[in-house]
């Protein structure tokens, strides 16, 4: 604590309301207030990396010393991104990924009043999306793409030409999205805002179908919706990811013993079909490290699954790993876990969710 002498006719009492509180005739005797470590070690690096420049470095003492720097702009900003499900599964599949600042939308098959208000909601302006990706052409990926990008013209929509051939000839789709159209190929990166992505094979059903490798500064997100096996460039892009949404579709027992006839049975269960609860699972297993830190477990089967059990598969392959679990529920407790793992609502929107490094 600073020791204080009193001033000549100094009686004793607190500074007044004007008082220079940094004045010496004050406080003639008084030691400075500590600097926070975390700002000190923080000035010291930005006054090193200016000094680099001039080939030199720079003691503790001569930076604070300096005129022409504050430790507080060393601070460092909130660095995290901003994700948000509006729906996941056969009914609708869309969410969204921002920074702040700039964002885009996966997919377009949940209403466009529902993402609309739900991004309003969180105080997401339609101006600050830049794009919307496509992952395939099946109706639940793309109904409502046309109506989210009518009149948009800040906005594009970004897949494969074989994806929008197909979305013309399978649904009953404007032509005129053609204008809205920016064509994308696999392995090779794109921009949209502030983000670069790359699209990648995966197996389905669809029309060349992909999933999508994400990444915005040190941030990497990866989107693998709708697959019937996990094939090498998907194994390759989600092994990078620090944060993953990954198909979790049926649990076996419920698809053998449920109602569906056994040509469709056969399709889920195919190499282009979807994804079992325990491949998803012994996958999640395999590629776990410390770098991953959400896992969204997506497109879950109304009629041949639950999220209970698909979550209860998934966290068993991941303590084995030796992971911690939280729920992603942003209390005290799960947030000390490692990973947080959950899965996204069928018919409803998450809150916003950020997703942070630290």
């Amino acid at each position: 604590m600073a020791r204080y002498k009193k001033r000549p006719g100094y009686d004793g009492s607190l500074p007044g309301l004007f008082d220079d509180l940094d004045s010496p005739v004050l406080f003639p005797d008084a030691e400075p207030l500590p600097t926070h470590p975390a700002i000190e070690r923080a000035a010291l690096r930005e006054a090193n990396l200016r000094g680099k420049l001039h080939g030199e470095r720079r003691r503790p003492e001569e930076i604070f010393s300096s005129d022409d720097f504050s430790p507080l702009e060393a601070l460092p900003t909130i660095d995290r991104l901003d994700f948000i499900s509006f729906g996941s599964g056969s009914s609708g599949n869309c969410a969204y990924i921002g920074d702040g600042e700039q964002g885009l939308l996966i997919d377009a098959g949940v209403d466009d009043v529902t993402v609309i208000s739900e991004l309003r909601r969180h105080g997401i302006r339609m101006e600050s999306i830049k794009g919307i990706v496509l992952t395939h052409d099946h109706s639940d990926h793309v109904r409502f793409v046309y109506k989210l990008i009518r009149k948009r013209s800040h906005m594009a929509v970004y897949c494969t030409p074989r994806v929008l051939n197909g979305m013309l000839r399978r649904h009953n789709i404007s032509n005129r999205i053609k204008d809205y159209h920016h064509p994308i190929y696999k392995e090779h990166p794109f921009m949209i805002g502030n983000f670069s992505l790359t699209a990648f094979e995966v197996m389905h059903d669809g029309t060349d179908n992909a999933g999508f490798y994400i990444t915005r500064g040190n941030h990497n997100m990866v989107v693998a919706t709708d697959l019937g096996c996990i094939s090498e460039r998907a194994d390759f892009y989600m092994r990078k990811a620090n944060y993953l949404m990954i198909e979790a579709n049926y649990d076996e027992a419920m698809l053998a013993a449920g109602t569906y006839p056994e040509y469709l049975k056969g399709r889920i269960r195919s190499t282009t079909g979807h994804l079992d609860n325990a491949v998803t699972a012994k996958y999640l297993g395999d590629i776990y490290s410390p770098t991953l830190r959400n896992i969204f477990l997506c497109h879950l089967s109304k009629d041949n699954n639950t999220p209970e059990i698909a979550l209860r598969e998934a966290e068993r392959a991941l303590t084995a790993a030796g992971a911690t679990v939280g729920d992603g529920s942003n209390t005290p407790y799960a947030r000390m876990a490692g990973v947080q793992l959950m899965a996204l609502p069928r018919y409803d929107s998450t809150p916003l969710i950020r997703l942070t490094l630290r």
